[in-house]
């Protein structure tokens, strides 16, 4: 499974982020290279998101424990 996931930042208020999950590869076609040069998933996310700024994202390969994520 990969996981894509975003730091998202409040337009409202820019030092408000938090960490969300983007798509998973079990709901969506991921490969690591697509992840890694920022997925078409990721862009289509964010056009339903207009009031969140794309700060950072990231790549995660099989489960993640410990983030609450």
């Amino acid at each position: 499974m990969i996981k894509i996931i975003a730091v998202l930042c409040s337009l409202a208020s820019p030092t408000n982020c938090h960490e969300q999950i983007v798509t998973t590869s079990d709901f969506a076609q991921v490969s690591v290279q697509s992840c890694l040069m920022g997925a078409p998933q990721l862009a289509e996310w964010m056009n339903q998101h207009p009031a969140e700024r794309l700060a950072a994202w990231r790549c995660v390969i099989g489960q993640q424990a410990g983030r609450g994520i």
